[in-house]
Parts: C-alpha cells; structure tokens; sequence
C-alpha cells in the first residue's frame, strides 16, 4: 500500500496550478502579440469568404439538412479551427521547445511536481488558448448574426472539449518529436484538416472513399459538432463526437505522462 502511495505520488503531485501559473506568466512577458495574432486568421476568412463570396454562394445544407446561409455554414467550422489552431500551436511549438531546448520539464521534475503535473498543466495553458480564440470568435459571430439558435450556447463548452482533445494528442505526439522539421508535419497535417473537414462545404461533393477519410479526422467531429449547435440541429450523432474527443483526451494525457516519465524519470 505505501509502494502504491509513493508510485501515485512520484507521478501526481497535485500541483498542476504551479505549472499553469508560470505559462501565464511566461506568455504575459514575451509571447501575448503571437496569442492575439493567432484570433485573426479565421475572422479573416469569414470576413472574406462568408461575407464576400457567400454572396454569390447563397445559402448552403448542412449534413443534417438545415439551410443556412454560406456565412452561417462556414462559421461554426471556422469556430472548431480556432479552437484547434490554438491548443495546437501551443502544444506542439511551444512544448517542443520547452522539452528539447530550455530544458524546462527537466527542471520541473527535479521537484515536487510529477510528469502528470507537467502534462495536465501544458495541456490546460494549450485549452485556454484554444478556448480564447474560440470564445473572440463566438463574439464576431453573434454581432454578424451567425449564431442561428439558442443552442449556440452549447459551443462554448463544445469548443473547451475540442481543445482539450487537440491539446492533449498534440502534447503527446510532440514528445515523440526531435526536430523542428519533425514539428512542421503538424502543419503539414493541419493544412489538409482545415481544407477538407466539411469546412467550406459539405463532404457531400467528394466521392465515398473520400467521405470516410475525411470522417475519420478529428476536426471534421468538431465542425459537426459546432455547427449542429449553433443551427440548432441536435442529434444522436453529437455524442459520437462528443466521444471521438473524449477518446483524444485520454489517449493524449495517457501517452505524454508515460513519455514523460519515460523521458525524465528514468
């Protein structure tokens, strides 16, 4: 029994707050120009695209056969990028650098504090990011009107969900990483996810082989998931994509813990 007490607490201190505490404090001194610029890049596309060309689109069906207008139909997906863009980023890039070059994780775990610490407080700054880029965009939409229906209250915390899911996975597969090079494949895999996730229309328009490609990634969970809330079209299949994430969340807190552990506790 205490063998088990010291295991649990060689791996869990209850501390993860310390580390929360320092990130925050880290982006307020050098980083708070790259978080707000990274809110603009999807307000942008809206702008362009689902104010300008949706002009010419009209109004769009979603999978569960609403008809919205083109700006309406690409809002909430753009809402699941942001929040994606933020956890990622931060998870990935910013972790990257931490575990391979300051060196601060080794740090951390010369103290109290045990590699779960270390990974729920990275993964919770990545979600706070992801979750103040969504809720900046969650604003714009209300003011432009997009939120169709009063379940688009749901997204806030449909949006906390899907950054906490790219949060954690992208944690652990940065901890696989060695190079910067190696760090760049994220974007690399990012790119074709926001262009092809249902995000600018249906997947309808894509052979079937193509469909389930696409269904299986994770943003496309996401965009249905955001847009069936902010339509009002709620369905069964929202727990599937409520489970996909939840499915990312334990897989990621799982592997970049044990890499962790692997890594530095040796």
């Amino acid at each position: 029994m205490t063998a088990v007490r010291a295991q649990r607490g060689a791996l869990y201190a209850g501390n993860t707050r310390a580390v929360i505490r320092r990130g925050l404090l880290a982006t307020r001194s050098t980083n708070y120009l790259v978080v707000v610029s990274g809110f603009f890049e999807p307000v942008f596309y809206l702008l362009s695209l689902g104010i300008g060309f949706g002009a010419l689109v009209g109004t769009v069906q979603t999978s569960t056969g609403v008809e919205v207008s083109y700006a309406a139909y690409i809002a909430p997906a753009l809402l699941a990028v942001s929040a994606m863009n933020g956890a990622v980023y931060d998870s990935t890039w910013n972790v990257f650098f931490k575990l391979n070059y300051s060196k601060l994780y080794q740090g951390m775990l010369t103290t109290s504090l045990g590699p779960l610490d270390v990974a729920l407080g990275e993964i919770l700054l990545a979600l706070l990011r992801g979750a103040l880029y969504a809720v900046g965009f969650m604003v714009v939409m209300q003011v432009l009107g997009l939120n169709l229906a009063w379940t688009a209250l749901l997204a806030l915390p449909a949006v906390l969900v899907i950054a906490f899911g790219f949060a954690s996975l992208g944690m652990a597969i940065t901890s696989y990483f060695r190079t910067f090079q190696q760090v760049e494949w994220v974007t690399f895999i990012m790119l074709p996810m926001f262009l092809f996730s249902a995000t600018f229309y249906p997947i309808s328009v894509y052979p079937e082989a193509i469909q389930w490609v696409i269904q299986a990634l994770p943003l496309w969970h996401g965009v249905e998931l955001i847009r069936g809330v902010t339509t009002g079209a709620l369905s069964p299949a929202l727990w599937v994509h409520l489970g996909y994430f939840g499915l990312m969340i334990a897989v990621g807190i799982v592997v970049a813990t044990r890499r962790l552990r692997a890594l530095f506790l040796r």
